[in-house]
């Protein structure tokens, strides 16, 4: 007889679980509070538990692990499918069974809690640069409607931001410099705020063996190295390098019919700022190509593909050299990148 398997839609309050009894074949529906959720499955024998990954999900599966429990995550987009007619607590708590039932279904590995923290500093990290662009966003138009023009980019912004703030105090009235000078602290104090996480993140990385290890590859940075290792929980989770690619969203769609099948652009799935940061890191190698060739198949594959498939190209290789540095616990080799005569 196999395991008996538990699905549990999560909230704030109420959980609602759902599973087959093994000895009977009925179905089992239960409704519990948060209190009760810890003291219930303590009570039970090992089983496996099934949940959507998302808010909590991963502190929960922690907590069910450490009591003997076999946890188990799906993508909600997974779910979503499975549920039928009205969208309930009980109807959720179905199709998460239902969906950990089909063949070949993907699951997310349980992260750590050090993982959790990691990415939980990125999350932080990328709210504070979307703030930092809208303020230098609204600073640069400002100034644009007094015909004093700001350039592109943070570093050249605040090059040029000195001589245009004494442009704009020969021509504008102190109540509005007052206000400009404010705007100014407020971006220079999320940039500070940037830095701290930036300098939490270095210490982070240090002392952990596997970010040291894949910042040796080329366009593997402190941002690449901590978010990746965080967020792919552990490497034996993908079979293969191509399924890390693939789960980033850096391998080709399909479509196809009558037997044709035709390779469309990257699919764009999974972690979209895990696969931005990649995708940076390869732009800097193929711009450093260009200048100075380092391996030839690099500058090959420039001459015969247009400039952004090739920067996807490289990105790919990029997620398949860091899964096996992590999965195969070596260190990264130069000569691996060189092409097998």
């Amino acid at each position: 007889m196999g395991r008996t398997v538990i699905a549990i839609d999560i909230a704030k309050k109420v959980f609602q679980l759902h599973w087959v009894d093994g000895e009977t074949g009925c179905i089992e529906r239960l409704k519990l509070k948060r209190a009760q959720m810890l003291p219930w499955f303590a009570n039970r024998v090992s089983t496996a538990v099934v949940m959507e990954a998302c808010g909590g999900a991963h502190e929960w599966g922690r907590a069910l692990c450490q009591l003997g429990h076999h946890v188990r995550l799906l993508s909600a987009r997974k779910v979503r499918p499975f549920v039928q007619r009205n969208k309930t607590d009980a109807a959720d708590a179905q199709a998460i069974w239902t969906a950990s039932r089909q063949p070949g279904m993907r699951f997310v590995p349980v992260k750590t809690e050090a993982q959790q923290i990691v990415l939980s500093l990125h999350r932080l990290r990328a709210q504070l640069m979307k703030t930092r662009i809208m303020q230098t966003n609204e600073l640069r138009g400002v100034l644009y409607e007094f015909a004093i023009v700001l350039p592109e980019g943070h570093v050249a912004l605040l090059k040029a931001l000195p001589g245009a703030l004494i442009e704009a105090k020969g021509r504008l009235p102190a109540m509005l410099m007052d206000s400009l000078d404010e705007q100014v602290r407020r971006i220079h104090q999320l940039q500070a705020d940037i830095g701290i996480i930036e300098r939490r993140l270095s210490h982070q990385m240090r002392e952990i063996p596997a970010c040291k290890a894949i910042a040796e590859i080329p366009g593997v940075g402190l941002l690449t190295a901590t978010a990746v290792v965080a967020s792919m929980g552990t490497p034996t989770a993908f079979k293969d390098a191509r399924e890390f690619a693939a789960w980033i969203g850096l391998v080709p769609r399909q479509t196809g019919t009558g037997g044709r099948v035709r390779q469309l652009g990257i699919s764009k799935r999974g972690d979209a700022y895990l696969r931005t940061l990649l995708m940076h890191g390869a732009r800097s190698i193929v711009v450093r190509s260009k200048d100075a060739p380092t391996w030839p198949w690099l500058a090959a594959l420039l001459q015969r593909r247009p400039y952004s498939v090739v920067v996807a190209a490289v990105a790919n290789k990029l997620a398949r050299t860091i899964w096996a540095v992590l999965a195969r616990g070596q260190a990264w080799r130069p000569e691996a990148w060189q092409p097998a005569h």
